[in-house]
């Protein structure tokens, strides 16, 4: 069989790699390794188990730090990896610290390269999440498109060559696990809620928990939402929360702060709310599955397509614009389902066999 290693490191990364570990180890072995750039037990460990993802082989135990500490150290540690297991390819998924490292090293190693949710853009190069999509688009000999517009921006960028628009891979997982997310009554009997009588709020992104005014701006913004609100915490989160006193702001009748979640208890709480307001890009295109509408505390997306139709509406982190889309939220008439149709896994499968 031929060898392809697969790289993670963040909880989106988890996500897509259930689905396609799924699907790949029928035809070829597979060698995971978690970078360790996640190092909270919730957001890692939990994963693997609760999606029954398969034990890593290795992890770099890397952690938190500044980018260069990060991605430096994941170089010296997947060259070794690389260069003792002799994989026939690297597969790496969407755009953190993970993705490009691991891309630099396959690429400095002669390796070939497939990239999960290649070609998204937010056209901000100092977003540490887009410089990790240019360096990994501009390596890689796979390209794994989740949409149409993907593909026409690899397209605008002289990229044609090994460009596939397979679907989003998260979209498997979603399908893989859809009656146990709909008949998942857990968070509704711990927090005392009713299904679509609360509102889902995440906030992660650094732009939103480095800079305190952005903070400030999506958290005091709450006090005017008139609805239950559920915020899993991502420790970012509560670390910025701590650090800046911001703590009366969530401290309200109406807001249900809790620990990270895992997978079907997210999904669970995505399907069956009002709404949700979110900076995740994973968050945007899960609820424009669960046809959801949201509004985005970020000021880019690559999701362009859930805001053309209408199912997003992008507020950035300021109040005003979040209390405008507040009272703006609407159930859109059209959904183009422009996601896919749940199976990009074997796609990028079918893929690897004819190519490798």
């Amino acid at each position: 069989m031929k060898k392809v290693i697969t790289v993670v490191g963040a909880r989106p990364q988890f996500i897509k790699l259930a689905a396609l570990s799924k699907a790949l180890r029928p035809h070829f072995k597979e060698i995971i390794i978690h970078t360790g750039q996640h190092y909270d037990y919730e957001m890692s460990k939990s994963f693997f188990d609760e999606l029954e993802i398969p034990d890593v082989d290795y992890n770099l135990e890397v952690g938190s730090g500044p980018a260069g500490y990060q991605i430096g150290t994941m170089l010296i540690k997947l060259e070794e990896i690389f260069i003792k297991e002799k994989p026939d390819c690297v597969i790496v998924f969407g755009d953190t610290n993970s993705t490009s490292a691991a891309a630099i090293a396959a690429v400095k190693n002669k390796i070939k390269l497939g990239h999960v949710e290649a070609g998204l853009r937010e056209f901000n190069k100092y977003i540490p999440e887009e410089s990790n999509k240019l360096i990994t688009d501009i390596l890689s000999d796979f390209y794994f498109c989740p949409t149409p517009t993907a593909i026409d921006i690899l397209k605008s960028m002289g990229i044609t060559e090994g460009v596939y628009n397979i679907g989003d891979v998260m979209i498997d997982i979603i399908l893989l696990n859809w009656e146990k997310i709909l008949n998942n009554n857990n968070p509704f009997i711990t927090n005392g809620i009713k299904k679509k009588d609360y509102v889902l709020l995440t906030c992660h992104r650094a732009n939103n928990t480095d800079l305190k005014e952005n903070l400030e701006q999506i958290l005091s913004s709450l006090s005017e939402i008139k609805e239950t609100i559920i915020f899993p915490i991502h420790p970012r989160t509560l670390k910025a929360i701590e650090t800046y006193n911001f703590k009366h702001y969530i401290d309200k009748p109406n807001i249900i702060v809790t620990k990270p979640l895992g997978y079907i208890d997210t999904q669970t709480l995505i399907h069956y709310a009002k709404f949700v307001l979110t900076d995740s890009g994973g968050v945007t295109k899960e609820a424009y599955f669960h046809e959801v509408p949201g509004i985005l505390l970020d000021l880019q997306t690559e999701w362009v397509e859930t805001i053309n139709e209408g199912w997003n509406q992008q507020a950035g982190p300021s109040k005003e614009n979040i209390i405008a889309a507040y009272h703006n939220i609407t159930i859109p008439n059209y959904i183009s389902k422009c996601l896919g149709d749940g199976k990009a896994s074997e796609k990028i499968v079918e893929i690897l066999i004819n190519n490798l």
